[in-house]
Protein backbone atom coordinates (compact mmCIF):
# COMPACT_ATOMS: atom_id res chain seq x y z
CA UNK A 1 0.00 0.00 0.00
CA UNK A 2 2.94 2.07 0.69
CA UNK A 3 4.20 1.67 -3.18
CA UNK A 4 1.08 2.06 -4.24
CA UNK A 5 -0.37 5.51 -2.40
CA UNK A 6 2.94 7.09 -2.13
CA UNK A 7 4.90 7.99 1.07
CA UNK A 8 2.51 9.85 3.65
CA UNK A 9 0.11 9.28 0.85
CA UNK A 10 1.52 11.59 -1.52
CA UNK A 11 0.24 9.64 -4.58
CA UNK A 12 -3.23 9.50 -2.94
CA UNK A 13 -3.50 13.21 -2.41
CA UNK A 14 -2.70 13.66 -6.26
CA UNK A 15 -5.78 11.63 -7.51
CA UNK A 16 -8.10 13.02 -4.68
CA UNK A 17 -7.13 16.36 -6.09
CA UNK A 18 -8.08 15.63 -9.36
CA UNK A 19 -11.60 14.24 -8.39
CA UNK A 20 -14.85 15.27 -6.10
CA UNK A 21 -15.29 11.58 -5.00
CA UNK A 22 -14.20 10.72 -1.59
CA UNK A 23 -11.83 7.76 -1.62
CA UNK A 24 -11.15 5.89 1.91
CA UNK A 25 -8.50 3.66 2.64
CA UNK A 26 -8.41 1.06 5.32
CA UNK A 27 -5.89 -1.65 5.87
CA UNK A 28 -5.41 -3.46 1.91
CA UNK A 29 -9.10 -2.37 1.27
CA UNK A 30 -10.00 1.50 -0.63
CA UNK A 31 -13.13 2.25 -0.83
CA UNK A 32 -14.27 4.95 -3.44
CA UNK A 33 -17.66 6.99 -2.83
CA UNK A 34 -19.51 9.66 -5.25
CA UNK A 35 -20.83 9.70 -9.24
CA UNK A 36 -20.93 6.74 -10.60
CA UNK A 37 -18.86 7.70 -13.68
CA UNK A 38 -15.87 9.34 -11.55
CA UNK A 39 -15.56 6.08 -8.96
CA UNK A 40 -15.26 4.36 -12.36
CA UNK A 41 -12.20 6.11 -13.46
CA UNK A 42 -10.78 6.63 -9.99
CA UNK A 43 -11.05 2.62 -9.51
CA UNK A 44 -9.39 2.49 -13.16
CA UNK A 45 -6.50 4.38 -12.25
CA UNK A 46 -5.52 2.23 -8.96
CA UNK A 47 -6.05 -0.63 -10.91
CA UNK A 48 -3.38 0.69 -13.92
CA UNK A 49 -0.72 1.51 -10.78
CA UNK A 50 -1.27 -1.63 -9.01
CA UNK A 51 -0.73 -3.51 -12.94
CA UNK A 52 2.50 -1.19 -13.27
CA UNK A 53 3.59 -2.19 -9.55
CA UNK A 54 3.21 -5.63 -10.38
CA UNK A 55 4.93 -5.60 -13.66
CA UNK A 56 8.22 -4.10 -11.56
CA UNK A 57 8.13 0.07 -12.13
CA UNK A 58 8.11 2.13 -9.40
CA UNK A 59 5.77 4.68 -9.48
CA UNK A 60 6.90 8.14 -8.91
CA UNK A 61 4.33 11.60 -8.38
CA UNK A 62 4.76 12.11 -12.30
CA UNK A 63 3.82 8.89 -13.33
CA UNK A 64 0.87 8.97 -11.14
CA UNK A 65 -0.05 12.08 -12.60
CA UNK A 66 0.45 10.86 -16.07
CA UNK A 67 -1.99 8.20 -15.34
CA UNK A 68 -4.47 10.32 -13.97
CA UNK A 69 -4.00 12.82 -17.22
CA UNK A 70 -4.60 9.32 -19.73
CA UNK A 71 -7.60 8.12 -17.71
CA UNK A 72 -9.33 11.66 -17.28
CA UNK A 73 -9.09 12.72 -21.07
CA UNK A 74 -5.70 11.49 -22.50
CA UNK A 75 -5.26 12.51 -26.25
CA UNK A 76 -6.34 9.68 -28.59
CA UNK A 77 -6.38 9.27 -32.19
CA UNK A 78 -9.52 9.16 -34.57
CA UNK A 79 -10.32 5.33 -34.38
CA UNK A 80 -7.61 4.44 -31.48
CA UNK A 81 -8.98 2.98 -28.02
CA UNK A 82 -7.97 5.01 -24.78
CA UNK A 83 -4.74 4.11 -24.06
CA UNK A 84 -4.21 2.16 -20.72
CA UNK A 85 -1.57 3.98 -18.55
CA UNK A 86 -0.04 0.59 -17.49
CA UNK A 87 1.04 0.23 -21.50
CA UNK A 88 2.23 3.68 -22.30
CA UNK A 89 4.25 3.82 -19.12
CA UNK A 90 4.93 0.41 -18.48
CA UNK A 91 7.04 0.52 -21.90
CA UNK A 92 10.36 -0.34 -21.03
CA UNK A 93 12.77 1.07 -23.64
CA UNK A 94 16.13 0.75 -21.89
CA UNK A 95 17.28 -0.03 -17.84
CA UNK A 96 20.55 1.77 -17.61
CA UNK A 97 22.01 1.77 -14.10
CA UNK A 98 18.59 1.11 -12.47
CA UNK A 99 16.92 3.41 -14.02
CA UNK A 100 14.09 2.76 -16.67
CA UNK A 101 13.32 5.03 -19.98
CA UNK A 102 9.70 4.58 -20.86
CA UNK A 103 7.18 6.79 -23.01
CA UNK A 104 5.65 8.95 -20.33
CA UNK A 105 3.03 10.45 -22.69
CA UNK A 106 0.32 8.63 -25.29
CA UNK A 107 1.90 10.80 -28.06
CA UNK A 108 5.01 9.58 -26.41
CA UNK A 109 3.85 5.74 -26.71
CA UNK A 110 3.21 6.39 -30.74
CA UNK A 111 6.11 7.52 -31.59
CA UNK A 112 7.75 4.61 -30.10
CA UNK A 113 5.26 2.29 -31.45
CA UNK A 114 5.73 3.82 -34.74
CA UNK A 115 10.31 3.81 -34.71
CA UNK A 116 9.14 0.24 -34.43
CA UNK A 117 6.99 -0.76 -36.83
CA UNK A 118 8.72 1.54 -39.76
CA UNK A 119 11.73 1.94 -41.84
CA UNK A 120 11.41 5.79 -41.24
CA UNK A 121 9.76 7.58 -38.69
CA UNK A 122 9.50 11.59 -38.76
CA UNK A 123 8.85 12.70 -35.33
CA UNK A 124 7.62 16.60 -35.57
CA UNK A 125 6.84 18.55 -32.34
CA UNK A 126 8.02 21.24 -30.18
CA UNK A 127 11.46 20.62 -27.14
CA UNK A 128 10.70 18.63 -24.52
CA UNK A 129 8.60 16.26 -25.99
CA UNK A 130 11.15 14.00 -26.13
CA UNK A 131 11.63 13.22 -29.46
CA UNK A 132 15.71 12.21 -29.59
CA UNK A 133 15.46 11.10 -25.99
CA UNK A 134 13.53 8.47 -26.95
CA UNK A 135 14.60 7.42 -30.55
CA UNK A 136 18.44 7.12 -29.13
CA UNK A 137 16.87 4.48 -26.11
CA UNK A 138 15.01 2.87 -28.87
CA UNK A 139 18.30 2.59 -31.01
CA UNK A 140 20.98 2.02 -28.19
CA UNK A 141 18.20 -0.98 -26.97
CA UNK A 142 18.08 -2.62 -30.91
CA UNK A 143 22.41 -2.46 -31.16
CA UNK A 144 21.99 -3.53 -27.66
CA UNK A 145 19.75 -6.78 -28.91
CA UNK A 146 22.29 -6.73 -32.22
CA UNK A 147 19.16 -5.96 -34.07
CA UNK A 148 21.55 -3.39 -35.98
CA UNK A 149 25.64 -3.58 -35.76
CA UNK A 150 25.67 -0.24 -35.65
CA UNK A 151 24.38 3.91 -34.29
CA UNK A 152 24.70 6.74 -36.55
CA UNK A 153 24.03 10.07 -34.99
CA UNK A 154 23.91 13.07 -37.05
CA UNK A 155 22.62 17.12 -37.00
CA UNK A 156 22.99 19.98 -39.37
CA UNK A 157 25.60 22.29 -37.92
CA UNK A 158 23.71 25.37 -39.24
CA UNK A 159 24.61 27.63 -36.68
CA UNK A 160 28.14 27.05 -37.33
CA UNK A 161 27.43 28.37 -41.30
CA UNK A 162 30.50 29.72 -42.55
CA UNK A 163 32.31 30.45 -39.57
CA UNK A 164 32.87 26.88 -38.96
CA UNK A 165 36.27 27.30 -40.79
CA UNK A 166 37.45 30.13 -38.71
CA UNK A 167 36.91 28.18 -34.60
CA UNK A 168 40.08 27.18 -33.33
CA UNK A 169 40.63 23.49 -33.22
CA UNK A 170 40.70 20.61 -34.76
CA UNK A 171 37.11 19.60 -37.11
CA UNK A 172 35.92 17.80 -34.44
CA UNK A 173 36.71 20.06 -31.86
CA UNK A 174 34.37 22.66 -34.41
CA UNK A 175 31.75 20.90 -34.47
CA UNK A 176 31.73 19.05 -31.13
CA UNK A 177 29.13 22.12 -29.62
CA UNK A 178 26.53 21.32 -32.07
CA UNK A 179 26.94 17.24 -31.64
CA UNK A 180 26.82 17.92 -27.79
CA UNK A 181 22.73 17.34 -27.35
CA UNK A 182 23.38 14.03 -29.09
CA UNK A 183 26.55 13.09 -27.26
CA UNK A 184 24.29 13.93 -23.66
CA UNK A 185 21.57 11.49 -24.70
CA UNK A 186 24.72 9.00 -25.70
CA UNK A 187 26.54 9.13 -22.24
CA UNK A 188 22.86 8.85 -20.03
CA UNK A 189 21.80 5.48 -22.56
CA UNK A 190 25.51 3.65 -22.52
CA UNK A 191 27.64 5.69 -19.19
CA UNK A 192 31.18 7.74 -19.53
CA UNK A 193 33.30 4.23 -19.55
CA UNK A 194 31.24 1.89 -22.60
CA UNK A 195 30.43 5.41 -24.73
CA UNK A 196 34.16 6.13 -26.05
CA UNK A 197 35.22 2.50 -26.30
CA UNK A 198 32.10 2.40 -28.86
CA UNK A 199 33.07 5.50 -31.14
CA UNK A 200 36.23 4.08 -31.32
CA UNK A 201 35.31 0.81 -32.44
CA UNK A 202 32.95 2.40 -35.16
CA UNK A 203 29.93 1.29 -33.51
CA UNK A 204 28.72 4.59 -32.39
CA UNK A 205 28.95 7.84 -34.82
CA UNK A 206 28.01 11.40 -34.30
CA UNK A 207 28.64 13.49 -36.99
CA UNK A 208 27.50 16.51 -38.73
CA UNK A 209 24.60 16.24 -41.66
CA UNK A 210 27.15 17.00 -44.25
CA UNK A 211 29.48 13.94 -43.43
CA UNK A 212 26.71 11.32 -44.83
CA UNK A 213 27.08 12.77 -48.03
CA UNK A 214 27.98 9.70 -50.58
CA UNK A 215 27.47 7.51 -48.08
CA UNK A 216 25.08 4.02 -48.04
CA UNK A 217 24.38 2.94 -44.56
CA UNK A 218 23.28 -0.77 -44.12
CA UNK A 219 22.58 -2.79 -41.11
CA UNK A 220 22.50 0.56 -38.98
CA UNK A 221 19.76 2.35 -37.06
CA UNK A 222 20.12 6.41 -38.06
CA UNK A 223 19.03 9.63 -35.88
CA UNK A 224 19.04 12.71 -37.83
CA UNK A 225 18.21 15.67 -34.88
CA UNK A 226 17.23 18.42 -35.61
CA UNK A 227 15.82 18.54 -39.04
CA UNK A 228 13.83 21.54 -39.54
CA UNK A 229 17.53 23.37 -40.02
CA UNK A 230 17.98 20.59 -43.29
CA UNK A 231 17.27 22.24 -46.74
CA UNK A 232 14.41 20.35 -48.93
CA UNK A 233 17.94 19.36 -50.86
CA UNK A 234 19.59 17.98 -47.36
CA UNK A 235 16.60 15.71 -46.36
CA UNK A 236 16.51 14.32 -49.83
CA UNK A 237 20.27 13.26 -49.34
CA UNK A 238 19.82 12.17 -45.85
CA UNK A 239 16.77 9.58 -47.02
CA UNK A 240 18.72 8.12 -49.97
CA UNK A 241 21.45 7.24 -47.76
CA UNK A 242 19.47 3.96 -46.28
CA UNK A 243 20.50 0.89 -47.53
CA UNK A 244 19.90 -2.48 -46.86
CA UNK A 245 18.85 -3.16 -42.73
CA UNK A 246 18.63 0.14 -41.57
CA UNK A 247 16.13 2.52 -39.57
CA UNK A 248 15.95 5.87 -39.68
CA UNK A 249 14.09 8.43 -37.75
CA UNK A 250 14.17 11.99 -38.19
CA UNK A 251 13.30 14.72 -35.77
CA UNK A 252 12.67 18.35 -35.39
CA UNK A 253 10.69 21.16 -34.52
CA UNK A 254 9.12 23.24 -37.70
CA UNK A 255 8.62 26.54 -35.67
CA UNK A 256 12.42 26.59 -34.99
CA UNK A 257 13.71 26.92 -38.13
CA UNK A 258 17.61 28.50 -38.25
CA UNK A 259 18.10 28.58 -41.47
CA UNK A 260 19.23 31.68 -43.93
CA UNK A 261 16.14 33.31 -44.77
CA UNK A 262 14.76 32.81 -48.09
CA UNK A 263 15.47 28.67 -47.41
CA UNK A 264 13.07 26.46 -47.28
CA UNK A 265 13.17 24.21 -44.56
CA UNK A 266 13.41 20.13 -45.68
CA UNK A 267 11.10 19.61 -42.54
CA UNK A 268 8.47 21.68 -43.80
CA UNK A 269 8.03 19.99 -47.07
CA UNK A 270 9.01 16.57 -46.75
CA UNK A 271 5.35 15.55 -45.39
CA UNK A 272 3.87 16.93 -48.85
CA UNK A 273 6.44 15.18 -50.56
CA UNK A 274 5.89 11.53 -48.89
CA UNK A 275 2.86 10.21 -48.63
CA UNK A 276 1.32 6.74 -48.56
CA UNK A 277 4.93 5.08 -48.69
CA UNK A 278 4.72 1.43 -47.02
CA UNK A 279 7.12 1.42 -43.96
CA UNK A 280 7.33 5.36 -43.36
CA UNK A 281 5.50 6.89 -40.86
CA UNK A 282 4.84 10.93 -39.54
CA UNK A 283 4.08 11.59 -35.80
CA UNK A 284 2.62 14.72 -34.15
CA UNK A 285 4.12 15.51 -30.61
CA UNK A 286 2.65 18.82 -29.22
CA UNK A 287 2.22 20.63 -25.71
CA UNK A 288 0.67 17.61 -23.78
CA UNK A 289 3.68 15.51 -24.97
CA UNK A 290 6.55 18.19 -23.04
CA UNK A 291 7.67 16.26 -20.12
CA UNK A 292 9.83 19.05 -18.53
CA UNK A 293 8.56 21.23 -16.08
CA UNK A 294 4.81 21.64 -16.39
CA UNK A 295 5.18 25.10 -17.20
CA UNK A 296 6.97 24.26 -20.46
CA UNK A 297 4.06 22.81 -21.41
CA UNK A 298 2.13 25.64 -20.84
CA UNK A 299 4.64 27.83 -22.94
CA UNK A 300 4.55 25.49 -25.46
CA UNK A 301 0.87 25.49 -25.96
CA UNK A 302 0.71 29.56 -25.75
CA UNK A 303 2.96 29.96 -28.43
CA UNK A 304 1.17 27.35 -30.13
CA UNK A 305 -1.99 29.59 -29.99
CA UNK A 306 -0.51 32.45 -30.87
CA UNK A 307 1.16 31.13 -33.88
CA UNK A 308 -2.14 29.82 -35.32
CA UNK A 309 -3.43 33.17 -34.35
CA UNK A 310 -0.86 35.22 -36.52
CA UNK A 311 -1.20 32.60 -39.37
CA UNK A 312 -5.10 33.74 -39.33
CA UNK A 313 -4.69 37.41 -39.48
CA UNK A 314 -1.60 36.86 -41.93
CA UNK A 315 -3.64 34.70 -44.40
Amino acid sequence: MVALLGQRDAFLKLIEAAFRSDILVRGNEITIQGPSDETERVARIFEELLELLERGNDLSEDSVSQAISMVTGGVVEPGEDTPRPSEVLGDNLLSNRGKKIAPKTVGQKRYVDAIRSNTVTFAIGPAGTGKTYLAVAVAVRALQERQVSRLILTRPAVEAGERLGFLPGTLYEKIDPYMRPLYDALYEMTGPDTLPRLMERGVVEVAPLAFMRGRTLNDAFIILDEAQNTTPEQMKMFLTRLGFGSKAVVNGDATQVDLPNGQSSGLRVVEEILTDIDGLSFVHLGGKDVVRHEIVQHIVEAYGRFGQQKLGVDG
